[in-house]
Protein backbone atom coordinates (compact mmCIF):
# COMPACT_ATOMS: atom_id res chain seq x y z
CA UNK A 1 0.00 0.00 0.00
CA UNK A 2 1.12 3.84 -0.66
CA UNK A 3 0.98 6.83 1.61
CA UNK A 4 -2.07 9.39 0.12
CA UNK A 5 -2.72 12.99 1.10
CA UNK A 6 -5.79 14.47 2.36
CA UNK A 7 -7.32 18.25 2.05
CA UNK A 8 -9.00 18.70 5.46
CA UNK A 9 -11.65 21.43 6.33
CA UNK A 10 -9.72 24.51 7.86
CA UNK A 11 -8.35 23.47 11.58
CA UNK A 12 -9.87 19.87 11.67
CA UNK A 13 -7.07 17.87 10.79
CA UNK A 14 -7.03 15.92 14.35
CA UNK A 15 -10.70 14.82 14.41
CA UNK A 16 -10.11 13.45 10.83
CA UNK A 17 -7.39 11.52 11.55
CA UNK A 18 -9.38 10.33 14.49
CA UNK A 19 -12.29 9.53 12.16
CA UNK A 20 -10.22 7.90 9.93
CA UNK A 21 -8.50 5.60 12.45
CA UNK A 22 -12.29 4.82 13.20
CA UNK A 23 -13.27 3.62 10.26
CA UNK A 24 -9.84 1.46 10.48
CA UNK A 25 -7.71 3.55 7.60
CA UNK A 26 -3.54 4.35 8.74
CA UNK A 27 -3.64 7.66 9.63
CA UNK A 28 -0.63 10.19 10.25
CA UNK A 29 -0.93 13.62 11.51
CA UNK A 30 2.33 15.07 12.22
CA UNK A 31 1.88 17.20 15.35
CA UNK A 32 4.63 19.66 16.84
CA UNK A 33 4.40 21.53 19.95
CA UNK A 34 4.51 25.44 19.97
CA UNK A 35 4.31 27.52 22.82
CA UNK A 36 0.90 29.74 22.37
CA UNK A 37 -0.13 33.28 24.60
CA UNK A 38 -3.24 34.11 26.09
CA UNK A 39 -3.88 37.36 27.74
CA UNK A 40 -3.77 35.13 31.06
CA UNK A 41 -0.69 32.57 30.26
CA UNK A 42 1.36 30.54 27.93
CA UNK A 43 0.60 27.12 27.31
CA UNK A 44 2.65 24.04 24.66
CA UNK A 45 -0.32 23.15 22.03
CA UNK A 46 0.01 20.27 19.51
CA UNK A 47 -0.62 21.81 16.25
CA UNK A 48 -0.32 20.03 12.58
CA UNK A 49 2.85 20.23 10.57
CA UNK A 50 1.30 20.95 7.36
CA UNK A 51 -1.93 22.80 8.25
CA UNK A 52 -4.77 21.44 6.34
CA UNK A 53 -3.53 17.75 5.10
CA UNK A 54 -3.28 14.26 6.58
CA UNK A 55 -1.62 11.42 5.43
CA UNK A 56 -3.69 7.92 4.85
CA UNK A 57 -2.01 4.29 3.58
CA UNK A 58 -4.37 2.41 1.95
CA UNK A 59 -5.41 0.64 -1.56
CA UNK A 60 -6.51 3.09 -4.26
CA UNK A 61 -9.94 2.21 -4.41
CA UNK A 62 -10.40 2.93 -0.69
CA UNK A 63 -9.24 6.46 -1.10
CA UNK A 64 -12.54 8.19 -2.70
CA UNK A 65 -14.02 6.54 -0.36
CA UNK A 66 -12.63 8.64 2.17
CA UNK A 67 -14.16 11.76 0.30
CA UNK A 68 -17.65 10.91 2.55
CA UNK A 69 -15.64 10.84 5.78
CA UNK A 70 -16.87 15.03 7.33
CA UNK A 71 -14.02 16.72 7.57
CA UNK A 72 -12.05 15.66 4.71
CA UNK A 73 -12.49 18.18 1.58
CA UNK A 74 -10.40 16.68 -1.13
CA UNK A 75 -8.07 14.35 -2.38
CA UNK A 76 -4.98 15.86 -3.15
CA UNK A 77 -3.95 15.18 -6.70
CA UNK A 78 -0.97 15.49 -9.14
CA UNK A 79 -1.16 15.08 -12.78
CA UNK A 80 -4.46 14.71 -12.32
CA UNK A 81 -4.12 11.25 -10.05
CA UNK A 82 -4.17 10.93 -6.15
CA UNK A 83 -0.38 12.19 -5.14
CA UNK A 84 1.48 9.26 -3.80
CA UNK A 85 4.39 9.79 -1.06
CA UNK A 86 7.22 7.34 -0.50
CA UNK A 87 7.71 5.51 3.04
CA UNK A 88 10.92 7.14 2.82
CA UNK A 89 9.68 10.55 2.99
CA UNK A 90 6.90 9.93 5.76
CA UNK A 91 10.08 8.35 7.64
CA UNK A 92 12.17 11.59 7.51
CA UNK A 93 8.98 13.16 8.81
CA UNK A 94 9.14 11.31 11.61
CA UNK A 95 12.55 11.80 12.52
CA UNK A 96 11.88 15.22 11.74
CA UNK A 97 9.77 15.01 14.45
CA UNK A 98 11.44 13.34 16.43
CA UNK A 99 14.44 15.72 16.40
CA UNK A 100 12.10 18.69 17.16
CA UNK A 101 10.67 16.72 20.27
CA UNK A 102 14.41 16.78 21.67
CA UNK A 103 14.62 20.53 21.44
CA UNK A 104 13.16 22.52 24.31
CA UNK A 105 11.39 25.08 24.17
CA UNK A 106 12.73 28.56 25.20
CA UNK A 107 11.04 31.28 26.72
CA UNK A 108 12.00 34.84 28.68
CA UNK A 109 13.38 33.86 32.34
CA UNK A 110 14.78 30.98 31.77
CA UNK A 111 18.42 30.18 32.31
CA UNK A 112 20.86 28.30 29.67
CA UNK A 113 24.21 27.76 28.76
CA UNK A 114 25.72 28.52 25.22
CA UNK A 115 27.52 26.08 23.61
CA UNK A 116 29.88 26.92 21.06
CA UNK A 117 31.18 30.56 19.96
CA UNK A 118 33.13 32.91 21.97
CA UNK A 119 31.10 32.78 24.61
CA UNK A 120 30.92 28.73 25.37
CA UNK A 121 29.64 27.70 28.77
CA UNK A 122 28.89 31.04 29.68
CA UNK A 123 25.50 31.12 31.13
CA UNK A 124 22.81 33.70 31.28
CA UNK A 125 19.11 34.63 30.92
CA UNK A 126 16.72 34.86 28.28
CA UNK A 127 15.17 38.47 28.03
CA UNK A 128 13.35 37.30 24.60
CA UNK A 129 13.27 34.40 22.37
CA UNK A 130 11.34 33.93 18.55
CA UNK A 131 11.47 31.17 16.30
CA UNK A 132 15.34 31.48 15.68
CA UNK A 133 17.11 34.16 18.06
CA UNK A 134 17.29 34.71 22.04
CA UNK A 135 18.42 37.78 23.86
CA UNK A 136 20.67 36.99 26.55
CA UNK A 137 21.70 38.79 29.92
CA UNK A 138 24.57 37.72 30.80
CA UNK A 139 25.49 38.89 34.47
CA UNK A 140 29.18 38.40 34.31
CA UNK A 141 29.53 40.60 31.40
CA UNK A 142 26.53 43.37 32.38
CA UNK A 143 25.31 42.99 28.48
CA UNK A 144 22.68 41.48 26.49
CA UNK A 145 23.44 39.38 23.42
CA UNK A 146 21.65 38.13 20.93
CA UNK A 147 22.33 34.00 20.16
CA UNK A 148 20.49 31.19 17.99
CA UNK A 149 18.22 28.79 19.70
CA UNK A 150 20.28 25.67 18.58
CA UNK A 151 23.45 27.55 20.48
CA UNK A 152 21.98 27.74 23.43
CA UNK A 153 21.05 24.78 26.14
CA UNK A 154 17.85 24.49 28.83
CA UNK A 155 19.86 24.73 32.39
Amino acid sequence: MVWYVLYTAARAEKQVAARLEGEGVEAFLPLHKRKRKWSDRIKVIEEPLFRSYVFVKCPEHQLYNLRQIPGVAAIVLYDRRPAKVRDCEIEAIKGFLVYAENREIVSSGDQVQILCGSFENVEGRVLWADNKVASLYIPELGAKICVELVNIKKK
